[in-house]
């Protein structure tokens, strides 16, 4: 890829009127020229903005879908032939060909059409006169870098982001009709973080046929990091894009993509009550309502004092509660590991076996594990009736690959709580790992860790969202667990290690599985030592079909793996 220099980028916000098509189209292309005229190259709209959103029926949408390329598209590539810049538009699509209709985003440059992407992950309403979008998801090539286009529910599927991110998009402009939820989303943070590139969000605001939208359009860097936003209102974002900033990342080199296979299943097409018993394989276990307990903690250097505090722990706890230590608990910090490694039949682990049996508790806990030379970062479940599974890392973070092996496969137990993944800190930072599990059946997602969580706040909003929809403000508005839990639809137990002085902070919690539920499900613990506890719920009413959601899934069950054999990069199997 050639060199690109930082550039201004804007991001609209509007309020269209629904079927206005002729009055919301001179009012984009007002606010196009004003984002111009103050130096941007990149400029987008909201999803739908040409027409408004909240449409009833093929018939409605009849009367406002144009041809791309058509006359709306001309009108903005005048603006972007004059100013040397490129838009993204929201609109309704024909294709004339096939006479469908679809939800388009449109990159306009100053030749005129770059591309199109058709929404392909649908909200609710569009099935009422759109067809799922057919062209994938791609990144276009242009003077101002690789650009890639989401729309709205586009992003709450990790593998969109992850398919363009892939694909080298500098960007990806992600246009829609955001609502129920305050914003910026942590949605949006989250898929700039984990794929370490820009994210230029236009959101619509206001009040369309009883639907409150949530405005927010921000312009999102590749740490999470809010460059700018706006609250409520007809606006305009304005921030610096850097493409080579996005370009020497290099998260790609750190992915396993042979233990992603399972992406390109759905394993949630069919009844999962029904899958998950096929041929009397593993079928899911019965549920239970079970406190599920993250311990933040300081595992130090003395392996001994180590074992004391969680011995301690897990006296306090209740019988048959399920307790999450920090990662590494057993043995403390990275740094010692290959001083104080053991296997699992030795002291550490069988010292947690007799407390187990005494407490009647279950626990997960972590040492260094030392096996056949190697050494491994691992969690280990221990019950009552001693050692039930463990886990080694697969993702190893650069700084400890001089400490540890990687480990080569995925954990998934069986237990009163429900159906159990592990993760191990840098495991959670790759969308990745979190998917497998949830396609695996997981009702818990189990994570020790010992990392600087990724968080951010909120300053609060205007909008007068319905409900129980937090507007305040709010200091974890943005916490990267909650939506690890919310998009694979598990609860996710995050118990991290508290030691700022290796930047390590805490923030550790239980986090429900309903991305769409308020108020939310979880309970944390922010900044020093203490416990988090939830009630996790995996039970289910007396129906043959799944009535819980962390059983139903719906968000997995959404997915389409189709579009997503990159993420897998399997060589083909020869005979």
């Amino acid at each position: 890829m050639s060199s690109v220099a930082p550039y201004e980028a804007a991001a609209i916000q509007y309020e269209p009127t629904l079927f206005a098509k002729s009055t919301n189209i001179a009012d984009l292309l007002a606010l196009v020229e004003e984002a111009s005229s103050h130096g941007a190259k990149l400029i987008t709209t909201p999803e739908m903005a040409t027409t408004g959103y909240c449409l009833y029926d093929y018939d409605e949408a009849a009367t406002v879908v144009e041809t791309i390329p058509g006359p709306t598209t001309d009108s903005f590539a005048a603006v972007a032939r004059e100013h040397g810049c490129y838009v993204v538009v929201g609109m309704p699509e024909v294709d004339t060909d096939t006479g469908l209709f679809y939800n388009a985003a449109v990159l306009i440059g100053p030749e005129g059409v770059v591309g199109t992407h058709r929404k392909t992950h649908s909200y609710i309403a569009e099935p009422k006169w759109a067809a799922p979008g057919n062209l994938g998801h791609q990144v276009f090539d242009t003077e101002i870098g690789r650009i890639a286009l989401l729309i709205c529910m586009d992003i709450h599927f990790l593998e969109t982001a992850r398919v363009v991110a892939l694909d080298g998009a500098d960007v990806i402009c992600h246009i829609s009709n955001w609502l129920a939820e305050r914003t910026p989303a942590p949605y949006w943070i989250s898929r700039a973080f984990e794929n370490q590139c820009y994210v230029i969000e236009s959101n619509r605001w206001g009040l369309e046929r009883t639907v409150q939208f949530s405005g927010g359009t921000c312009i999102i860097e590749p740490d999470g990091t809010i460059a700018s936003s706006i609250d409520s209102g007809n606006g305009i974002a304005y921030a610096q894009i850097d493409p080579e900033r996005t370009r020497a990342q290099n998260f790609s080199d750190r992915r396993r993509p042979e233990l992603y296979r399972e992406l390109q299943s759905n394993t949630f097409l069919w009844n999962p009550l029904d899958f998950f018993s096929l041929y009397g394989h593993r079928s899911m276990p019965e549920g239970a309502r079970t406190s599920v307990t993250v311990v933040q903690s300081t595992p130090g250097t003395d392996v001994d004092a180590n074992l004391a505090a969680i011995e301690e722990a897990m006296v306090a706890a209740n019988p048959d509660e399920l307790l999450v230590f920090p990662e590494l608990s057993i043995s403390g910090p990275s740094s010692q590991s290959h001083a104080v490694a053991e296997s699992l039949d030795g002291p550490s682990i069988s010292r947690i076996v007799q407390a187990a049996a005494r407490t009647s508790t279950t626990v997960v806990v972590g040492l260094a594990e030392f096996d056949d030379g190697s050494v491994y970062d691992t969690a280990v479940v221990v019950g009552p009736t001693g050692i039930l599974g463990s886990y080694r890392q697969t993702h190893v973070a650069p700084s400890d690959r001089n400490v540890f092996d990687a480990g080569d496969r995925w954990t998934v137990l069986d237990l009163p709580v429900g159906r159990v993944g592990i993760l191990l800190g840098n495991d959670v930072l790759f969308p990745e790992a979190g998917r497998v599990l949830a396609l695996r059946g997981c009702d818990l997602i189990v994570c020790p860790a010992a990392i600087s969580a990724p968080v951010g706040g909120h300053v609060g909003t205007t909008i007068p969202h319905p409900g129980a929809i937090a507007t305040e403000a709010d200091p974890l508005h943005w916490h990267h667990m909650r939506v690890r839990a919310g998009e694979n639809n598990v609860w996710f137990a995050f118990a991290n290690a508290y030691d700022p002085e290796r930047g390590v902070d805490g923030h550790s919690g239980v986090f429900g599985p309903d991305t769409f539920a308020f108020p939310r499900s979880e309970s944390v613990v922010v900044t020093e030592t203490g416990t988090a506890t939830a009630v996790v719920d995996t039970t289910n009413l007396d129906s043959p079909y799944p009535t819980n959601v962390v059983r139903r899934k719906d968000l997995v069950s959404m997915r389409l793996p189709h579009h997503y054999p990159s993420l897998s990069g399997a060589a083909p199997v020869t005979a």
